[in-house]
């Protein structure tokens, strides 16, 4: 997800103004903004909100071209402006979308930019990643009790703020309401990893942790080869196996660096060729590669086979560790071994870092054909202000496009369904050792009940891929074709270390509204249409369906 950051140099009696009104007795007069009983609330809406809340001046400015941003009606023009000369519109990107319903974590991320506030408590969320604006935001609004978090580990960055929880926040910021605070104290988690707190009936220690420490002593003082000891790399080493020993394909331990690129794939970015790919018949073969991507500079095409990498074959590997075999760190080469038709060729490719399109919406006429890569950042926060626009056009159908997306958030998934389902509708029962968790959505579908939706999956489509294509099954929302999914039915949690390595564990496993159990089974669909390799017989089916 790329979100450009607009720095531009104001008058510094311009910042003095905007930054010292806030500290010096404003709650006195804060404005009294109420967003009434309203399910969202949206960018726009806030955005002038808070500015009146704050009693900030607005600025004289009269044309919108002055701005770098489209589309901004007229009557929050001033307002706008006041926020793109205090820096405050980061969370927001190149395209303000005012219309669509803002998030916690843009509200907070706002609210902060705009009073310049700081704060360096800690704060340990699954759901907010370190050293990000987003993270900034929440330590200021713990310190401050302008919001609580909903759960101990999930602060709900990505949750859709309400009217009346927009109206507390702004009374909290403002001083109207009184600051969220417990026994005089605002209760802030603190890291706790690594050492993470166990039941009284687990077993704290590691098993023949003994033996362990005694290899490493005896290696520490006899070992003849001293300078090849690497106590991080052992470490690492010790703590794979460990893990490995589970025997979870999902479960993992990632160093430093395979941590960093997880978390940019979450977001959006990988670091590799840049270039959509799906198993064929057991082929990693490229679908399209992405614009001015490296593998695009490089001359791959569609429907080109990567058979090897770097003279390692493919063949036998599956569809993840194949395309990890793919991907590298940014600058790194890697030689591949295309089939082009029956022709085999090598094609050296620098690997960057490389945005991904998670979001495709084409129009078939009166069709919208909505087409996910992942269930992103981007998804979560996104998708709901396009399908807006959507509705907006009046479509006579949609068709999801889910084909191999391998899932990602489990919070994107119950966002991409509350387009379709109404609120309080389940998305996914999660069973974890201790606890039962019901999923559900909490906003208005943008996409009318009355509007046909079908769901195109394939074998590809895994995880948060099939959580919606199971809920929608489910709810009889519409129907599904294609081919039966992967069927990963796990859900894994993920905790960062201080020295940024991380853990993947799996820690629940999820079934569908109705109770059905998907790991290692997968989604059916309702209609079995094969996979054509010389048309899209799935998509034309979708959209015969819809006609």
């Amino acid at each position: 997800m790329s979100r450009s950051l607009f720095r531009q140099v104001s008058s510094l009696v311009f910042l003095l103004c905007i930054t010292l009104a806030p500290f010096s007795g404003f709650a006195a007069q804060a404005a009294n903004v109420d967003f009434g009983t309203t399910p969202t609330v949206s960018r726009g809406d806030f955005i002038r909100g808070a500015i009146q809340a704050l009693n900030l001046p607005l600025s004289k400015g009269e044309s919108p071209e002055e701005l770098p941003f489209r589309r901004i009606p007229a009557s929050l023009l001033p307002y706008v402006r006041v926020a793109h000369e205090a820096n405050a519109l980061g969370a927001f990107g190149d395209d303000l979308r005012l219309a669509t319903p803002i998030s916690r974590g843009e509200a907070l991320r706002f609210i902060v930019e705009l009073l310049r506030k700081q704060s360096a408590r800690p704060v340990s969320f699954r759901d907010v990643r370190n050293g990000t604006s987003e993270e900034k935001a929440v330590r200021v609004a713990l310190e401050q009790g302008w919001m609580a978090p909903l759960r101990e580990n999930i602060f709900g960055i990505g949750r859709r703020i309400t009217g009346p929880q927009a109206t507390e926040l702004l009374g909290r910021v403002t001083g109207v309401i009184a600051p969220e605070r417990g026994n005089g104290e605002v209760q802030v988690p603190t890291i706790k990893i690594p050492l993470r707190p166990t039941s009284s009936t687990a077993q704290s220690s590691l098993p023949n942790q003994k033996i362990l420490e005694a290899v490493w002593q005896i290696m520490q003082n006899d070992y003849l080869y001293q300078e090849k000891i690497n106590p991080d790399d052992a470490t690492y080493s010790s703590i794979e196996a460990i893990v490995e020993s589970l025997n979870d394909p999902y479960s993992r331990f990632m160093r430093p660096q395979d941590s960093r690129q997880f978390q940019t794939q979450i977001d959006g970015k990988v670091s590799g060729i840049g270039a959509q790919v799906e198993d064929r018949g057991g082929v990693l073969t490229i679908v399209t590669p992405i614009e001015t991507s490296p593998a695009q500079k490089a001359g791959l095409r569609p429907n080109d086979k990567i058979i090897r990498v770097n003279g390692e074959s493919l063949a036998g590997m599956s569809f993840s560790d194949a395309v990890e075999k793919v991907r590298g760190p940014q600058g790194s080469s890697v030689i591949l071994t295309i089939d082009r038709d029956g022709v085999q060729f090598d094609v050296t490719v620098i690997r960057d870092t490389v945005t991904v399109p998670e979001i495709s919406i084409t129009w078939q006429g009166n069709v919208a054909v909505v087409k996910l890569m992942q269930f992103g950042r981007l998804t979560d926060t996104e998708l709901r202000g396009l399908m807006e626009e959507v509705a907006e056009q009046h479509p006579t159908g949609i068709v999801l496009d889910l084909r191999n997306n391998p899932g990602g958030l489990l919070h994107a998934a119950t966002s991409v369904l509350s387009n379709f389902l109404p609120p309080g509708s389940k998305v996914a029962l999660i069973k974890s050792r201790k606890s039962e968790l019901m999923e559900a959505t909490a906003v208005p579908a943008t996409i009318a009940a009355e509007i046909p939706l079908i769901v195109i999956v394939n074998e590809g489509s895994a995880s948060a891929s099939e959580i919606v294509a199971g809920a929608i099954q489910d709810h009889q929302r519409g129907r599904v074709i294609g081919s039966k999914t992967f069927g990963k039915g796990t859900v894994q949690e993920v905790l960062e270390f201080t020295d940024n390595s991380s853990l993947k564990l799996t820690i629940a496993e999820w079934f569908t509204p109705l109770g059905r159990k998907i790991d290692g089974v997968g989604v059916e669909p309702d209609i079995e249409v094969p996979y054509d390799s010389g048309r899209d017989a799935q998509l034309l089916r979708a959209l015969q369906l819809l006609r």
